[in-house]
């Protein structure tokens, strides 16, 4: 009896620390955030969107990234086609949790910069699948993250998180993302909308490592409720090469890049 003893207590200290070491889903989202990235980065980006019957518009964009301490700057230059040209977007992003990102947008054809209001934030970016939202970074802390299962696609290992916002009103009533183990990165993410009805689905395409470090170059976000969808590919991708702080600015959003 006393072995018996013995043995469960053991096995119910293993069940513990087994426990203990087991990823949660806070864990595997905070390992998506803060997957290695580059100082900063420059690149072409096309937007293709698609509808329904299958006809594309086609958008080239430049587009212009920094790591700051306190967090991200992004500005995105509409080159073509003409009717966006000289159209631009500028996105701060934070690590501060208490703090929401601030975004701009440049309109060529009234000669003024919007600020993105909180209200904005579930609009279309630019007659894409991605809202001004979608753009942005979500704090860590405005979800609550649940591995729900594992499970390999794509022939790779993954964890499924289920992420459900703590704010009542939020555009989606929750998101599921496969996190490739091992790379941390989401190679799909589905997003239900307020009555749980799937919305979109986004994919991971391609990736390519630069400088030690893996850059996403294709992605496609597709609303399964309209047939819409919304392909973005890098090319002529540049890091680390010391952006200057001033190109993100207000002042910079209304100069074409050169």
């Amino acid at each position: 009896m006393k072995k018996f003893k013995i043995s469960v207590v053991l096995l119910m200290a293993f069940a513990s620390l087994s426990f203990a070491d087991e990823m949660s889903g806070e864990q595997v989202i905070s390992n998506v955030y803060n997957r290695p990235s580059s100082n900063d980065l420059q690149a072409n980006l096309t937007m293709e969107l698609k509808n329904s019957q299958g006809n594309t518009r086609v958008r080239e964009i430049k587009q212009f990234v920094k790591a700051i301490p306190e967090g991200e700057k992004k500005i995105m230059y509409f080159v073509a086609p003409a009717d966006v040209k000289n159209t631009s977007f500028m996105n701060w992003s934070y690590d501060d949790a208490s703090k929401s990102d601030d975004q701009w947008i440049y309109l060529p054809a009234l000669k003024k910069i919007k600020r993105i209001s909180s209200d904005s934030k579930s609009d279309s970016f630019m007659g894409s699948d991605f809202t001004y939202d979608d753009l942005g970074d979500r704090a860590l802390s405005d979800d609550t993250h649940s591995i729900i299962r594992e499970e390999t696609l794509d022939k790779k290992d993954c964890y499924v998180v289920e992420s459900v916002s703590k704010q009542d009103n939020y555009m989606y009533s929750r998101t599921l993302t496969w996190v490739e183990k091992g790379s941390w990165i989401g190679i799909k993410k589905e997003f239900y909308d307020e009555d749980d009805e799937l919305l979109k689905v986004l994919r991971v395409l391609a990736s390519e490592t630069l400088d030690g470090v893996i850059i996403i170059t294709n992605t496609t976000m597709e609303n399964v409720q309209n047939g819409h969808s919304t392909t973005m590919t890098l090319k002529d991708i540049l890091v680390n090469k010391g952006l200057d702080d001033s190109l993100f600015t207000e002042r910079m959003m209304k100069r074409a890049p050169r």
